[in-house]
Parts: structure tokens; C-alpha cells; sequence
């Protein structure tokens, strides 16, 4: 099949399309062409697999900054020869895409640097892949028979401390296994996928309608991030185009939720280290937040919003709300930073290198904090957001850096915020009723409050869900946490974990 790119196409009024028409390619042909895409300055947003009448189908998604590195790489297995080229020695977030593929649906990584897996649980059947059209129905789990494979660290003075998966609280489960020596942590290993709902699985057949309600679910306090990414994802495929007011709106409504959970953020970040009068004022603020919220749009966590074709919500934010919100938090974070102590702890440590995160191929306030000018608003924007955004960005890629840099978005997201709240001139969105959607294919990419959330969607011919692929930034920031924590004290592990503060929902789907 010839090979056919349709590049973005980002109008007048600054909405965006990032589609491809897939390069077909053999197996063999594969890891050549995803090399050529990295090395360009693509990188790897999904791969997504697909159960197809007589063959798996695997589509990568490559996207980047310039509308050229956009390029979608599919490839056809036979079912009985189910295996594909792995490309986790050019691109670790491959890597870990290719060992959920085998675990979910049986098609083989080839050559895989680390062939354990990753999804699946040790009490779960063999050969019983869940994503499978003829695997509808979970059969009994055995004992837990396979140990998880935890690499072994030894030496003088070496011992483990294993936390978890278990916590305090209503923390979701994952398992850290800790090698110390003292108080220093010499390695760590993180063990998750605990929880595995088969929330793909659930898209499946569902109408777009119904799939929004099951998006804002992906990680409830993701609501907005998910359920734009997926509408967009489905307006794209059915080629719905969105009224540039309603689009406005949903910029509120992701400034809105990257402010309650910046703010709620901050505050138990101060907590950590014993500044516990700064978390009781923060959290105070989340509550204004979510009071806000449950005028706009009815739900706390701001739910009920969105549809394919547009938005509505009850009513706007006050900006003078808004606004003296911004005042006291950005006052709550010049005492926390002028503390010396708060400072101390929070300096030098868990430190992320540019080069490191990077590689590991990070996104959102993580990355940023590492001196990566990444923001899908900015890369890829669904509206003209003005002069009002800006990325903000360190260079420690501590606590510090990442703490910094969620406190200064706290005041771009506010300043965004008010200004789309002129530019909406009492705009509270437009009835929208979706007319019969037919199959396609579509991509979109959003800026959720943790980073970059991808939703890849498939329609069948009539309408239905086909296919739902979704990566949270959790799923591709991760990897980055024991990496952060080498040379870290077992102490400030919990400061650690919370300046990441990463989803175990939207990780494990």
C-alpha cells in the first residue's frame, strides 16, 4: 500500500488535527522506520494493538512538536505466528508498551531486553489473554505460583525494606522494594498493575456517549483530561469540528483542574517535611477549588461537562475567586520555600538529569522540572490559548525544581483562566447533538494536569467504540521514580513519591 501522510492542520482559530494515514509496513521494515522517527524528534505517544479477523494489527503513534514528526507505523501479525520486532533498545516507553501487548493479547516482543512481565499477575491462567474477542469471560485465577522477579542487590552492609503494595490511607496498591545500605537507597523496584480494571476492554462496543462517562473515570482526578482526550480522539475520527467558544471552554475546564490538584499538591508536599499549618491552609483552598467546580459544571471533580461535538457547563468561574485563590497559594509557597529547613529537605533531593528523563521519556511537570520544554497546549493546541501561557520550566530536577514549577503554573494556570474567561464574554457552551457517526480512526493529545494524556480511538462502521487506547502520563513517568530515589535516604521517600505524585489508576488500566 503507498505509503500517504496528511499533516496537522492547525486554522485561523488555532484548533488542531494531528492525524496520519498509516504506513503500512512489515515486520522487518519496522524497527528502520521507527528509528528514522525518533531520530527526527518524534516520540513514541502509544502503540496501540488490535484483534482483527485473521491477524493482530499494531499501530504505533509517533507525534512531536512540528506537525512532519507526526507519523502512525502499522504492522500485521498472523495470528499463528504472533510475534513483532521488539523496540525497546531505541525507546524504553516501547519497551514497556510491548510487554502490556503480550500480557493482554499474546503477541509476542521479540528479542525483548527484559522479557518478565509487566501487566499480568502471577495467578492469572496461562495463555489466557484478556483483550482477546474470545476471552469475554475470566475464568478461575490460580495460586499465585510466579514470583514477581525482583533483581537482587548484594553486599556489605546491604539489606531490603519492602513497602506496600498495601498503604495507609485510600492510596491505590503498588509494591516498592527498597536496597539500603544505612539510610541510602542503593535501588529501587516498583511493582504495580495490582489493580487491572480492563478499562479498554470496557470501551468496546459502547456508543461515544457512553464512552465519555467511562473516561472521566480513567483516574478520577484526571476527569477533564481524559474524557477532552477521548472526545477529540472521536471527533477527529468522525470528522466533528468544534465552535471555537466551546473549545475555549474546555481550556477552562483543564486550567481548573490542573489548579485544585497544583494546589492540593503543594500543600502536602510542605506536609511532608513537618510544615503542616501550610497543608491546612492549601487544603482549605482545594475545598474554595471544588466548591467552584461544583457550580461550573455540577461535579467537584468537575464531571459532566463535555460531549463529542461540545461543551456546557452551568455556569463561569468568578475571576475575582480565582484570582485572590492565586494570591494566597502563591503566599503559602514564598513561606514554604523561605523556610530553611523546608528548602533543605527539598533541595538536591530525588533528582532526575535532563538526560534521564529524557531517555525515559517523560512528560508534564516532571519532565518540565528536568529543563524539558514539553506542553501539549503548546505542541499540540485544540484552541489559540494567547499570550497569556507560557511553559514554565526548571533546571534541578529535585523536589525543589518540581515543586517550583507547579507553584509557578498555579499562576499561569490563573492568569490563563481569567483570560479565557474574557474571551468566553458569558459563554456557558452550545447544545450539541451528534449526528449518526460512522468508522474512522483518531488521535488526540491533551495536556492533563500530570502531563500529556493520548487517547487513540478506532469506530466501527456503525459508530460503536472499536478500539480505545489510552496512556496516562503515569504510565510514561514511572520509570522515572526509582530512577529519582538512587542516592535518596529511605526518609524522603514519601516526599519523593509526592513530588511525582503519579496515578496507580491511570497507570494500571
Amino acid at each position: 500500500m503507498r505509503d500517504e501522510q496528511i499533516p496537522d492542520d492547525l486554522g485561523p482559530d488555532g484548533q488542531t488535527a494531528s492525524r496520519a494515514r498509516p504506513r503500512y509496513l512489515d515486520r522487518a521494515q519496522l524497527p528502520a522506520a521507527a528509528a528514522a522517527l525518533l531520530d527526527a524528534g518524534s516520540r513514541l505517544a502509544l502503540v496501540a494493538c488490535h484483534e482483527d479477523d485473521d491477524d493482530f494489527r499494531i499501530v504505533y503513534s509517533f507525534v512531536g512538536a512540528a506537525p512532519a514528526l507526526r507519523a502512525d507505523l502499522s504492522v500485521s501479525v498472523p495470528r499463528g505466528d504472533a510475534w513483532i520486532p521488539s523496540l525497546a533498545e531505541i525507546s524504553l516507553p516501547a519497551g514497556n508498551f510491548e510487554r502490556g501487548i503480550r500480557d493482554l493479547y499474546g503477541v509476542v516482543p521479540r528479542n525483548h531486553p527484559q522479557p518478565h512481565r509487566l501487566v499480568r499477575h502471577g495467578h492469572w491462567p496461562r495463555g489466557w489473554y484478556p483483550m482477546l474477542r474470545a476471552n469475554t469471560v475470566v475464568p478461575e485465577f490460580e495460586p499465585d505460583v510466579e514470583s514477581f522477579p525482583f533483581v537482587p542487590v548484594e553486599g556489605p552492609g546491604v539489606y531490603e525494606i519492602a513497602v506496600g503494595p498495601i498503604h495507609a490511607g485510600i492510596i491505590e496498591p503498588g509494591h516498592f522494594r527498597f536496597s539500603v545500605v544505612g539510610e541510602t537507597i542503593v535501588r529501587m523496584e516498583a511493582r504495580q498493575w495490582y489493580l487491572h480494571r480492563g478499562v479498554e476492554k470496557v470501551f468496546e462496543g459502547k456508543t461515544a456517549a457512553q464512552g465519555v462517562a467511562l473516561a472521566e473515570q480513567i483516574s478520577g482526578d484526571t476527569a477533564v483530561g481524559h474524557s477532552l482526550a477521548f472526545v477529540m480522539a472521536v471527533e477527529q475520527a468522525a470528522g466533528i469540528e468544534v465552535s471555537e467558544p466551546d473549545r475555549l471552554l474546555r481550556a477552562l475546564l483543564l486550567e481548573l483542574e490542573r489548579l485544585y490538584n497544583h494546589v492540593t499538591d503543594l500543600g502536602s508536599l510542605a506536609n511532608d517535611v513537618g510544615f503542616g499549618i501550610i497543608d491546612a491552609h492549601a487544603q482549605g483552598l482545594r475545598e474554595q477549588l471544588l466548591r467552584i467546580n461544583k457550580t461550573v459544571t455540577g461535579h467537584r471533580l468537575l464531571r459532566g461537562a463535555l460531549s463529542v461535538g461540545g461543551t456546557r457547563v452551568n455556569a463561569l468561574p468568578e475571576a475575582a475567586d480565582l484570582a485572590r485563590i492565586a494570591a494566597v497559594m502563591a503566599e503559602l509557597a514564598g513561606i514554604t520555600l523561605g523556610h530553611a529547613i523546608v528548602r533543605g529537605r527539598f533541595t538536591g533531593t530525588a533528582r532526575l538529569s535532563t538526560a534521564r528523563a529524557s531517555t525515559i521519556g517523560t512528560l508534564g511537570y516532571v519532565a518540565r522540572a528536568s529543563g524539558i520544554h514539553t506542553d501539549a497546549r503548546s505542541e499540540h493546541p485544540f484552541v489559540n490559548l494567547g499570550e497569556a501561557f507560557h511553559i514554565v520550566t526548571e533546571d534541578g530536577g529535585d523536589v525543589l525544581a518540581r515543586y517550583t514549577v507547579r507553584a509557578r503554573e498555579v499562576e499561569v494556570s490563573t492568569a490563563l483562566a481569567l483570560d479565557l474567561l474574557r474571551r468566553l464574554h458569558g459563554h456557558t457552551g452550545s447544545a450539541f447533538t451528534v449526528n449518526p457517526i460512522t468508522g474512522g480512526a483518531g488521535l488526540a493529545l491533551v495536556e492533563a494536569w500530570r502531563g500529556t494524556a493520548a487517547h487513540r480511538v478506532e469506530l466501527a462502521a456503525d459508530g460503536t467504540l472499536a478500539r480505545v487506547k489510552v496512556v496516562d502520563p503515569s504510565f510514561l513517568n514511572w520509570p522515572a521514580v526509582p530512577d529519582a530515589l538512587s542516592e535518596t535516604i529511605v526518609p524522603d521517600f514519601p516526599l519523593a513519591n509526592k513530588s511525582f505524585n503519579l496515578s496507580y489508576a491511570g497507570n494500571d488500566l
